[in-house]
Formats: C-alpha cells, structure tokens, sequence
C-alpha cells in the first residue's frame, strides 16, 4: 500500500500541473470505488478552478474555488498526468480533464481508492477529523509521543502505527525508524522512557524525510506521479531483510509478526 512518502511524492509530482487550472470535466468510467464516487461530483468540479493539491495523512486534497476533493490511492492505485491523449486502460476508472493542460487519470486494479467530497472544510470530514498529528509537522515530538503512550500496553510498533497517535507511519517506516532509534518493537508504548520517545520521533522524521527525497519505497508497483518510481528500497536496514546481516552489528535481521503485520529488527540493536 502507497504510505505517506509515496502519497507525498505524488502530491509533490502532479501539483505543478494542475494548480492554477480550470477543470474541464471529471470522467468517471468505474464508479464503484472503496466507496462508490458521489453521484453529481461531475457537475461540482466541472469550471472549477484547482487553487492547491494539499495532502492529510495518505489522502490528497484537491481545493479547489468550489470546495475539496478527496482522493486516497489505496492499496494498488496510481495518478498519472497524461499528455498524449492516450486511451484509458481496463483500471482505468476516473479522468480529470484540465481546461489547459494535462489529463489527471487514476488507475487502481483492486478499486480500494477513493474519490469523495469534502466540501468548504476538508478537516471536519469522518475521514480526517480524528486523525492525529503529521509525523513531519512541528506538532510531532518526543514529549508528544511519550504522553499519549502512558498507560499504554500495546507494543510501541502497532502504536506508532495508528492513526489517532500520528499518521502517515506505515509498517515499512515503523520498522525502519524503531531501528534507528534502537528500540525493539515488541517493547510497550507506556514503558519507554522520554530520552527514548525522543529518538523515535526523530527517527520517524528522519525516515520519512530521506524516502520522500528518494520518491518513496518501491514494493511491487508504486510509481510517484511523474510515473518514476520510488528508490527508498535501496536505502532499508531491516524491513524484508530476515537472516540478512545487520549493517551495524552483522548480527542476522529477525523477523516476526506483531499486530498481523511482518516486523523486522535487530536483536543486539534494539533493546
């Protein structure tokens, strides 16, 4: 599934081409999406003009002089700008036609995307409103993290990974910032010292902000919307590297599944 630098990478590549443009039309050919596609989104977005491509969490904000789209990618979805006046492929299932420019098209062979209207406040939308801060922003620090995880049993991995603590941290990136940081991932949330929640949100900044510049993680089939793909991949110290010597102390990667989810760590590192 896209994460957050995948999403980010998108928004960063399809934004210089849009913002500032009138929409033409939207074209949906599938409209049963995750959810399906609002009957009449068509006739809301049509002479719209597109004033900014925000991003909250893994879901895009289309602001635009009439309101905000919602778009999320979902586990297998893609935007591309299309130039050629190429013909849409079977997954094909929506196109955002610019008055001056290129065509926004969404390709997504499992439909677990979206696209929804958020209207004038984007924020008080079910999908967004209870949603904790971004790990990039200022808001997202060790003191914050060592307060919302007291009390906490849960193991500090799956905490990192909901939403409601601080978005956009996926199982990759868990993986990868706890390492650094040194931290095992089996470890509670409410027994981590301050010091300690201190690495693990820089660690997540850190993380984070490398695989954005690199254009995200490259597993299976993501492409950022340039159509480039992502590099991050080349750059990971522990995920899918099971019985793979550790770049610090050679000691093997191990591997186990915490929360349903694959997690790879050191067991010299992180303690």
């Amino acid at each position: 599934m896209p994460e957050l630098p995948e999403v980010e990478t998108t928004r960063r590549g399809i934004a210089p081409a849009l913002v500032g443009q009138r929409i033409r039309r939207l074209v949906v050919r599938d409209r049963r999406l995750r959810w399906p596609v609002p009957a009449g989104l068509e006739q809301r977005l049509a002479g719209a003009e597109i004033e900014a491509v925000g991003r909250r969490a893994k879901y895009l904000l289309l602001r635009s002089s009439r309101g905000t789209a919602l778009l999320h990618l979902g586990m297998s979805g893609s935007l591309r700008l299309v130039y050629d006046g190429a013909p849409p492929l079977l997954h094909d299932h929506y196109d955002l036609v610019l008055a001056d420019g290129p065509v926004l098209r969404f390709h997504d062979p499992r439909r677990f995307g979206s696209l929804l209207w958020a209207g004038d406040d984007p924020g008080a939308h079910p999908l967004l409103r209870d949603l904790g801060p971004e790990p990039l922003d200022d808001n997202f620090h060790g003191e914050y993290l060592y307060r919302v995880s007291r009390g906490r049993r849960l193991a500090i991995k799956p905490h990192l990974m909901n939403a409601h603590i601080v978005v956009g941290v996926g199982n990759i990136y868990a993986s990868e910032a706890l390492f650094r940081a040194g931290v095992h991932p089996k470890r509670r949330a409410g027994r981590i010292a301050r010091l300690r929640c201190d690495a693990i949100a820089d660690s997540v900044k850190a993380v984070l902000q490398e695989s954005i510049r690199v254009g995200g993680t490259t597993l299976r089939d993501f492409h950022g919307g340039d159509g480039r793909p992502g590099y991050f991949t080349q750059e990971l110290r522990v995920y899918d590297r099971e019985g793979e010597a550790c770049v610090r102390c050679g000691a093997p990667i191990r591997h186990a599944v915490l929360g349903q989810r694959a997690t790879y760590y050191c067991l010299n590192c992180q303690t």
